[in-house]
């Protein structure tokens, strides 16, 4: 039992890795083809509100990308001046695009519903992601590991939105019914699975050290 859950635990991260490296690199394609083909229901923000909307789109994915290379221990153990500098990279990503992701959200075609669901998805994004950034500073690496997951589940967003607007597409949903509802699902479970995976294991561990990074 203890070599399935190690199994099913790694593959689980390697979903994680492939899906984010995958989602953040097709979110460039709005280089070569344009916003208004790439990601026509975010294209109306081009007329007054482009300077958000390119830090959002642009630096959104940097965050994605180096994500999952927080959480592996061989590079923290044997690199870990690598290990910092990308978790500072992760950070300035996170509180760019999160800033940005903020002011997008007040301009959302989608109702009151989805600016809330998108507002409040970019303020604890960037919270838990300086959370995680003091706890490290501070030396408290229980803890950072604890926000960092917490961060990361918001991060995993961009995914998980991605999934949940494909299906809706596909199920024939309309629009404008279904964002509101993914301005939320996207994210919510995400945060809700991480936490309850955070509060299980510390009570498994009641005594966890804090270990040096």
């Amino acid at each position: 039992m203890e070599r399935v859950a190690k199994l099913s635990g790694s593959l689980g991260f390697w979903v994680v890795v492939v899906t984010s490296v995958l989602v953040a690199l097709a979110s460039y394609r709005f280089v070569p083809l344009g916003v208004e083909v790439a990601m026509n229901f975010v294209a109306h923000n081009l007329n007054g509100n482009s300077l958000a909307l390119y830090a959002h789109i642009a630096v959104a994915p940097i965050a994605l990308l180096l994500m999952p290379f927080q959480f592996m221990s061989g590079l923290r153990t044997r690199r870990p001046s690598n290990h910092r500098w990308m978790g500072r990279a992760y950070v300035a990503a996170v509180v760019i695009s999160g800033i940005a992701g903020f002011q997008l959200a007040f301009h959302t075609t989608t109702g009151t519903f989805a600016t809330i669901g998108f507002a409040l998805l970019s303020v604890i994004w960037v919270w838990t992601t300086l959370g995680a950034l003091y706890f490290a500073l501070t030396r408290q690496f229980a803890r950072h590991r604890d926000w960092i997951l917490r961060s990361a589940a918001l991060t995993f967003a961009a995914v998980t939105l991605r999934v949940y607007l494909g299906t809706s597409m596909a199920l024939g949903a309309e629009f404008m019914v279904a964002y509101p509802i993914i301005s939320w699902a996207c994210w919510v479970p995400n945060a809700l699975l991480v936490e309850a995976y955070i509060v299980l294991r510390n009570q498994r561990q009641p005594g966890r050290a804090e270990a040096v990074s």
